[in-house]
């Protein structure tokens, strides 16, 4: 563990952080880093309970493999599962002899230690905050107390965040909204200047959208727009972000993406959607494409300009034939 007084000014820090209006993911990430500044390991992360309360998912992680493909554990399942269910912290010195661990695949990095907290609110496990460490053990009783530290000047802040987050969802595709927009790019501007990193948006348009309205209905469009949304959720990396920008307009912000990773992700996007009619209800099967515009951020630009430059690219393809991603 570093010295008292570093962990101290770490955790000072992230006092103030919490305590400005983050949104959510931004807020977890700022989390998992400074638990790693007053923490020994190679890994943190939050992983936060689904609506069903059975499911833990990753709600963001820092250091090694945070990149790869992130792991969902059950409650019960496994060292984070078994915390969540049990409501108890869990600091185990050698996971090689623990009965609880389990090695996920594709995990990316090595485990040998692991201090694992629940995250309580109002006397129920709401996730599991985490770090591992590729030496045996590695944490100590005071490693637990701190951890547990970080966990309980998370959850008030965590629990703001998720009622915030509800005011900022489309309902129709569970998408963020138009108001989340701009707020949330210039909050990703701040993240790349701070950790040096990229980031990409793209815009995306639902071509002949307004035929399936005019031809269709509505309601048979709104379920266009939620398959459209359902679609792209699956190809896109769990730390980028859907906003419905309005009517058949999204917008997907990317961070640490530059323009060769978003122009990749773009085009999953659009085979993704135009492989296979989207089913609309009363049987009717509407096949769709859309047209995107990919843009990386230059460092300078506001977020406005950033919007129309990536609403501008999406136009090109749109006037190129449709069903196209053009890099702007």
């Amino acid at each position: 563990m570093i010295a008292a007084e570093q962990a101290l000014e770490v955790l000072l820090d992230l006092t103030r952080r919490l305590g400005a209006d983050r949104p959510l993911d931004v807020l977890l990430a700022e989390v998992t880093e400074a638990l790693l500044k007053v923490l020994p390991g190679q890994h943190a992360s939050i992983r936060l309970l689904d609506e069903t309360r059975s499911v833990l998912i990753a709600g963001a992680r820092s250091g090694e493999g945070a990149s790869s493909a992130p792991v969902t554990f059950h409650k019960g399942e496994g060292v984070i599962g078994w915390v969540a269910d049990h409501g108890e912290s869990a600091c185990i010195d050698d996971c090689a002899t623990d009965p609880r661990f389990l090695v996920a695949k594709g995990q990316g990095f090595s485990i040998r230690s692991i201090l694992a907290v629940p995250l309580m609110s109002a006397g129920e496990v709401i996730g599991v905050l985490s770090v591992t460490s590729s030496k045996v053990a590695a944490y100590s009783t005071k490693d637990e107390v701190l951890a547990r530290l970080v966990g309980n000047c998370t959850v008030p802040s965590l629990e703001k965040a998720r009622l915030a987050r509800l005011t900022l969802t489309d309902h129709l595709t569970h998408a963020f909204n138009q108001r989340y927009l701009m707020p949330r790019l210039r909050e990703e501007f701040e993240r790349a200047r701070r950790m040096n990193t990229s980031l990409s948006i793209l815009f995306m348009d639902l071509d002949h959208f307004k035929t399936v309205n005019d031809t269709l209905g509505h309601t048979v469009g709104d379920q266009v727009l939620l398959g459209f949304a359902e679609r792209a959720r699956q190809v896109v990396r769990r730390y980028d972000v859907l906003v419905r920008r309005g009517g058949e307009e999204f917008v997907l912000i990317m961070p640490g993406a530059d323009i060769h990773d978003a122009m990749s992700i773009a085009v999953r996007i659009r085979d993704a959607v135009c492989e296979a009619p989207i089913a609309a209800g009363g049987g009717a099967m509407v096949p769709l494409t859309v047209s995107v515009g990919a843009v990386q951020w230059d460092g300078a630009e506001s977020a406005e300009q950033l919007d129309r430059r990536a609403d501008g690219a999406m136009y090109e393809a749109k006037k190129q034939g449709r069903n196209l991603v053009v890099a702007g």
